[in-house]
């Protein structure tokens, strides 16, 4: 194969990434998915075994061990002491986040239902965290913000957290949980990891919840301006930085709180004017 790949194709392989492996008793690694070829004699569709033979796409066990380690402690769920002086909207929003990403990315494989182990160590972890905020017991926090929510797939337990707005504004709704897990053949995989950073006094719960444009304070249509990393903002040779550059830069936010029309000025890079000190 070798041979062949290079005086027929001029390709070269590369000896760290090249495996050869029976495909049957040993997993091949790729995108971050385990493929094996799959094997059921129980399982006959119209006379024949359709299962055999076909390949299958597995969620890796050391994946999961891995990101389940990342809220452990001596073995056990524990809480996260940068969270204890966020508001509960944030922490549970920020769990939900982390936990959202890693299962969106695993929905294509036929052992997706292996997550549910991360789910309970990442909602015991919550729950811990909220219990040391409010010196309280994970019992009462589970009791607190324990929902169910409606999904395709039927209802589904979750935890909820609900800040009420004035004005007639919908409450803001941050959720733990509530995906199903359960395989989708055309799922879109959103690799997208989130941010785990320790937010500190500029939490977007108390941007959202001030109700107003950060840069012509409209109280009407708030949406949320995201860019990838603050070194976006101060590249070299860029021209004369925009308002909304230089509000977010001096502020050392990933976020910007704007209203509907001034949103639409920064994706067309129009967004010259701000009312903003």
């Amino acid at each position: 194969m070798r041979e062949f790949l290079h005086d027929e194709l001029k390709l070269e392989l590369s000896e760290s990434k090249t495996l050869i492996t029976h495909a049957a008793s040993q997993a091949a690694r790729f995108l971050g998915y385990e493929l094996r070829t799959q094997l059921a004699d129980t399982k006959i569709t119209r006379g024949r075994r359709a299962v055999n033979g076909c390949i299958g796409l597995y969620v890796p066990r050391d994946v999961i061990r891995k990101r389940c380690a990342l809220y452990m402690k001596r073995g056990k769920p524990a809480f996260r002491g940068a969270l204890i002086h966020d508001q509960d909207f944030s922490i549970v929003a920020k769990y939900q986040a982390e936990y959202r990403g890693l299962v969106q990315y695993y929905l294509l494989a036929q052992d997706v239902g292996r997550l549910g182990m991360l789910h309970w160590v990442m909602e015991s972890s919550m729950l811990k965290t909220l219990a040391r905020k409010h010196q309280s017991t994970v019992t009462r926090m589970a009791r607190r913000h324990r929902a169910t929510v409606q999904t395709p797939d039927g209802p589904r337990t979750c935890m909820q957290v609900i800040v009420k707005r004035s004005d007639g504004r919908k409450p803001l709704v941050a959720r733990f949980g509530g995906i199903p897990l359960k395989r989708q053949c055309f799922a879109d995989l959103v690799d997208k990891a989130p941010s785990t950073r320790y937010t500190g006094s500029n939490e977007l719960i108390h941007r959202l919840l001030a109700g107003q444009c950060e840069m012509c304070e409209s109280r009407s249509g708030l949406q949320a301006h995201h860019i990838r990393k603050m070194a976006d903002l101060n590249r070299p040779g860029r021209p004369e930085p925009s308002p909304w550059v230089r509000l977010m830069a001096q502020r050392r936010r990933k976020t910007l709180v704007v209203c509907h029309d001034c949103h639409w000025e920064i994706h067309r890079g129009r967004a010259t004017v701000s009312t903003r000190r």
